[in-house]
């Protein structure tokens, strides 16, 4: 066991059972110990009280608690503040490890955060302090083994392309791992822990709440033609290829609130408009599945933020720091540079009316032959049997849709700033918005909203008679259906965080990159395997569950190692936060396998491969310049709005400089009838 040269602090789990195992073993040493104060008295102390991890990595920095226990009054009286207490012998194998001078105690407590140890296997570690002895017992496994479960997950999921599988195996692993070894073990706790234990936390619960009600209320509304309603709407300003374009970004901007009900209302209603029009199909795929994850990532109200919010909250609460979940996930929004980047690009095509690669191929055979499917195309048409669409003589109101979202909006801001002035009390007076939002109970005021937004959905298609009831309770039924897959994803999600943080996965990776990895380039390195992962498994909730818990202690811990100031430190935090999201959202928007880019062909009636293929060149020019803009400069403190507006000034003049205009094809060209 050795002494680390850097005292940061590190985050294990303090090992609580073996208190009891111990309590006979102290109290024998209490009294066995008496005779031994009487003799070489240290302020009094009657004994002391040894805590360790249950487990810990070999060669990794652990903390070793040590409580100064006495029943003496004025003794305890002596330690209720700071003591400095020379003499500190710690061994391990009965050989004396260090002996530390000025060990501090502050109300009979005393921390060494950088302890580690050489030997794998079961260890002793004991402390002795002029004669007196403390011992417990801890775990040492290499450190190489903490990466396994999340490698394994990722691995499986490439494999056998099965998210739950995959992330269950990892989780599995990792309980194996802490149980010494034991697979029946690892499986029992897998089940009766780690997954009970994700779904006990309250703020877990809140977020599965949250979300599954959010979905029962898109299942309404879509079942009472509410978003249907609203593209029809904005169909009617399609009067050419720009402006039938301009109408479906719209409205995949609008619908913001579900990839899944932005994916397949957008493109099954735009079809027949933009097919009028002229606009390829591979187009109208690629403008459907640009708005629908990258939006519904970013935006303040979607099914998307109660996983997203329950992955921060679990990262920075394994860090031990005081954080609301909510605010940190707003202020990554704009970070989140290939999401925000990936919309304003579809604009920038769609104005410009400029392609370029195998996207103005496909333009150019809709534009001049009518042809919006290329010959032997198989479009996939699928997706008409959902159950969430209205039938046909549903009445499509638009403001059916609006209404609920707009309440989900107003209780959320209410509820935030309410909620905030409580919890803050008198201070609420003098506290800036910013902060009464960040002192709100965020998991409470989404419950709030969701549910209000739901009633106000059912009541809207009940008393205008548009559903009866039974019919609206059943289309909110398979609205919470249609997140049974997140939610279960989510819990395992969890699982495999807790996992990771038994396994000191976060302290073994920054352990493994100090002097290798730049605190700098974490955003872009963050954003760049995050994207890897999400195209290579096809979903980008398994990445971002995956990375999170991995990525976030790193962000927080290299930055203060390195000793960059806290500005600094704070906004690559934010960066990789805004990265491993984003990062996602890319190679699952751009990945043949992934569930959305798979519905984007089939709601606009596409050949897959021909989507896939013309939108991966414009996908991966997003990122390059999101990664070049943003995530890389933002590791040295470049301000984000200006990378965003970087990266836009450079899209632009990319597609103008490169992309062919489609002016001259369509001159002369009419609608087709």
């Amino acid at each position: 066991m050795r002494l680390k040269k850097s005292s940061m602090t590190t985050f294990p789990l303090t090992h609580r059972r073996l208190v009891a195992a111990l309590a006979v073993w102290f109290g024998i040493l209490a009294s066995s110990l008496s005779a031994q104060t009487s003799e070489a008295p240290v302020d009094g102390i009657a004994y002391l009280k040894l805590n360790l991890p249950k487990l810990v990595l070999k060669d990794a920095s652990f903390e070793v608690n040590i409580q100064a226990m006495t029943g003496d009054s004025a003794l305890a009286r002596a330690f209720s503040g700071i003591a400095l207490v020379s003499g500190l012998e710690i061994k391990t194998s009965a050989k004396i490890y260090k002996r530390i001078e000025g060990i501090e105690f502050r109300d009979g407590r005393a921390t060494i955060s950088n302890a580690a140890i050489r030997k794998t296997g079961s260890q002793a570690v004991t402390v002795v302090l002029d004669g007196i002895r403390a011992e417990a017992q801890t775990r040492v496994i290499p450190g190489i083994l903490s990466l396994l479960p999340p490698i394994l997950a990722i691995a499986l999921a490439f494999i056998a392309r099965q998210v739950l599988l995959s992330l269950f195996c990892g989780v599995w692993l990792g309980s194996m791992f802490v149980f010494d070894y034991n697979p029946l073990q690892g499986f029992i706790k897998t089940v009766d822990t780690y997954l009970v234990k994700a779904l006990a936390d309250s703020s877990h619960a809140s977020i599965l709440i949250f979300s599954m009600t959010l979905g029962g209320m898109v299942g309404v509304i879509s079942k009472a033609g509410g978003t249907q309603g609203i593209v029809q709407k904005l169909s009617k300003f399609a009067k050419n290829q720009r402006g039938g374009q301009l109408a479906t970004w719209a409205m995949g901007v609008l619908i913001f609130f579900d990839d899944y009900a932005n994916t397949l209302i957008v493109g099954n209603t735009m079809r027949p408009f933009t097919d009028r029009l002229r606009v390829s199909r591979e187009k109208l795929s690629y403008i459907v599945d640009s708005t629908s994850a990258p939006i519904a990532s970013i935006a303040l109200i979607s099914t998307w933020i109660g996983f997203q919010i329950g992955l921060i909250d679990q990262a920075f609460d394994a860090l031990k720091i005081e954080h609301n979940a909510y605010n940190i996930f707003l202020e990554s929004i704009p970070f989140s540079t290939y999401s925000i980047l990936a919309v304003l690009f579809v604009l920038v095509i769609a104005l410009a009316q400029r392609d370029f690669g195998p996207m103005y191929r496909a333009e150019i055979r809709a534009l001049r032959f009518g042809k919006v499917l290329r010959d032997g195309a198989q479009p996939l048409t699928d997706s008409a049997a959902l159950d969430m669409t209205a039938d046909e003589r549903t009445p499509l109101r638009w403001y059916n849709a609006l209404i609920p979202i707009i309440v989900v909006i107003g209780v959320t801001l209410v509820g935030l700033y309410l909620d905030g002035r409580t919890s803050l009390g008198e201070a609420a007076a003098t506290a800036k918005l910013g902060d009464i939002f960040g002192a709100a109970n965020s998991f409470s005021v989404l419950m709030w909203a969701a549910f209000t937004g739901l009633l106000t959905a059912m009541a809207l298609s009940v008393s205008q008679k548009i559903l009866t009831l039974n019919e609206t309770l059943n289309a909110a039924v398979n609205g919470y259906k249609s997140m049974l897959m997140a939610a279960m994803i989510l819990i395992l999600a969890w699982a495999i965080g807790e996992i990771c943080k038994d396994l000191h996965t976060a302290d073994y990776v920054i352990e493994f990159s100090k002097g290798i990895l730049s605190p700098h380039i974490i955003p872009f390195v963050t954003f760049i395997v995050a994207a890897f992962i999400s195209f290579s498994t096809g979903t980008s909730w398994a990445t971002m569950a995956i990375l999170t818990p991995i990525v976030i202690p790193i962000a927080y811990q290299l930055p203060l190692e390195a000793g960059l100031n806290s500005t600094l430190s704070h906004e690559i935090l934010i960066g990789t936060v805004g990265a491993v999201l984003s990062g996602s959202v890319m190679g699952d928007h751009c990945s043949p396998i992934s569930d959305t880019t798979i519905l984007s062909s089939m709601s606009s009636a596409a050949d897959h491969v021909d989507h896939v293929r013309t939108q991966l060149p414009y996908a991966i020019l997003v990122g390059m310049v999101a990664s070049l803009s943003g995530y890389l400069p933002n590791g040295w403190g470049f301000n984000t709005y200006l990378s965003l507006l970087a990266g836009a000034i450079a899209l632009t003049a990319i597609v103008f400089i490169f992309g062919k205009p489609s002016d001259r094809i369509t001159e002369g060209v009419q609608p087709k009838a």
